[in-house]
């Protein structure tokens, strides 16, 4: 899919590009709907200097199958409105399976 304004993730060339609107201090961890153009992830880390964000990509590593070097913030390390660029995902959670058909 090409970059479009209103879609919460596209493909550039190999990357998924996510636009994630995060909830720190959740009960758990998981990924959910989309909301408008960002999709919803939910982390139980605090939100102290980044650490939700570092942590949400710890669990974004396993639920795409890639290594955490593998995904890059490109901004919101301290926001809970940020956009990851994931390479080469192995694997791809239902949600966006479905998005990206």
């Amino acid at each position: 899919m090409k970059n479009n304004n209103n879609s919460f993730c596209y493909w550039d060339q190999n990357t998924l590009v996510l636009n994630i609107l995060g909830t720190p201090s959740a009960k758990q961890d998981k990924i959910l709907k989309p909301r408008g153009n960002q999709l919803k992830v939910s982390v139980t880390a605090s939100p102290e200097d980044g650490k939700a964000t570092n942590y949400m990509v710890k669990f974004l590593s396993k639920e795409f199958a890639v290594k955490r070097s593998a995904i890059t913030v490109v901004f919101g390390q301290t926001s809970i409105h940020k956009q990851l660029r994931i390479e080469s995902p192995q694997k791809l959670p239902a949600v966006i399976k479905q998005h990206l058909k």
